[in-house]
């Protein structure tokens, strides 16, 4: 396992503690913590290097400029895409989508599968399309062990689909989805594949080239750096022929009256003034993961979540969602214990030791009706995380059950 001890030194926020006791921060899905490099990098920022990139000739313009550029070819060499012209600079995930679902040039009758398991994010933007354009939104299904139904997405998948955008890992039942075999199918019928990669690009070492996919969203804050950042990969013939979402400044390279020319990539998706500060962060956030290296990350992580899910069996009336082999899944395990409403489980959990974990539909609410579910709690783990704390997490669920099941 990572060395946690060292690494947790490394973060100002797990120092703190609420009425003398430490922190179990177990709400990882929602957003990490932030090491003190990436902190301290914003300030350095702000302090040392401000200005505008892009748009003027002085010394600080083109330091800031080159700081920003830098970030994106850090991006593009830790996804291992072609270059910084297919690294796309976001507010975050929810936009990276937004983009690509509406500069395809959708049309009636167009057809997009996604999965049941997706964040509202890869839900609502293609059902404003449905209701705008007409387009057909259809669903690849969930089976009870929640999988995907790979085997009827084939058979189902025809001449009107234009694009299957999937989540790579499940931000509710922690399900890590089978991407090559979904990429094989979209390829195989000429189809566009997207990833909503939120929940496996902080965790896991990602090869845009091997998953073979054309467009892959995720966010900064997620994976130790600032709020704000997002990233849409694209495939730079696929980025060029994609309509801008965002008119504006830096996004053209000349403008008329009556027309204008959009810039080179990937500025062409990114108009207005940069977040730099945020962008410069998040290149220093990229360092630090790759420090410690993914892989073991990926690892700490799984023998985490194999650790908890083994401690869980001993709480009893706890029903845990997901894919039972911790191979096919992430540091994700959602649950519910009798009939126990989850917030008041997270609450309690809050309240008695400051073990912090997420409750509610998890921006799932589809699924969760689907199994007839108002909600789950959710533990989340990260790199910086110890077996110590899901003890301390696991005997609590055992009083909570006994107390209130």
């Amino acid at each position: 396992m990572l060395n946690t001890d060292s690494i947790r030194r490394e973060f100002p926020f797990l120092k703190r503690t609420i009425n003398g006791k430490p922190i179990v921060y177990f709400d990882n899905a929602a957003t990490s913590q932030k090491p003190k490099v990436v902190i301290d990098a914003l300030t350095n920022y702000y302090s040392e290097h401000n200005a505008n990139v892009h748009r003027g000739v002085h010394k600080l313009s083109q330091e800031a400029s080159e700081i920003y550029e830098k970030a994106h070819d850090k991006t593009a060499k830790f996804i291992n895409a072609r270059g910084r012209e297919e690294i796309v600079f976001t507010k975050n995930t929810t936009e990276s989508i937004n983009i690509v679902a509406n500069g395809l040039g959708l049309k009636k009758g167009d057809e997009v599968f996604i999965s049941e398991m997706e964040h509202h994010s890869n839900i609502v933007p293609w059902l404003m399309l449905k209701e705008k354009f007409g387009i057909n939104l259809r669903y690849i299904e969930v089976d009870s062990n929640g999988e995907l139904n790979l085997d009827k997405l084939e058979k189902e998948v025809s001449d009107k689909t234009k694009l299957i955008s999937c989540v790579h890992i499940s931000n509710f039942l922690g399900t890590i989805n089978n991407l090559e075999a979904i990429g094989r199918i979209a390829k195989k019928r000429g189809i566009k594949f997207m990833v909503d990669g939120a929940q496996s690009v902080p965790h896991m070492p990602i090869d845009v080239r091997k998953m073979n996919c054309d467009f892959l969203a995720f966010s900064s804050h997620k994976m130790c750096g600032p709020t704000g950042i997002g990233v849409l990969y694209g495939k730079k013939e696929l980025l060029q022929n994609l309509n801008p979402l965002t008119g504006g400044g830096d996004m053209i390279l000349e403008v008329n009256y009556n027309s204008f020319k959009p810039n080179v990539l990937p500025w062409k998706f990114e108009a207005g003034t940069a977040n730099v500060a945020d962008g410069y962060a998040f290149g220093v956030a990229l360092d630090f993961l790759n420090e410690i290296g993914m892989n073991n990350i990926h690892k700490h992580e799984q023998e985490l979540t194999n650790y908890a899910l083994e401690k869980m069996k001993e709480v009893s009336k706890i029903t845990i969602y997901g894919p039972e082999n911790v191979n096919e899944r992430g540091g994700i395990i959602s649950f519910n214990i009798s009939d126990i409403n989850a917030h008041d489980v997270a609450a309690i959990l809050d309240e008695r030791a400051n073990v912090m974990i997420r409750s509610g539909h998890h921006c799932v609410m589809p699924l969760h009706k689907k199994m007839g579910l108002s909600g789950s709690a959710r533990a989340s783990f990260y790199l910086y995380n110890t077996t110590s704390e899901i003890d301390t997490f696991v005997n609590l669920l055992k009083e909570i059950s006994k107390t209130l099941g």
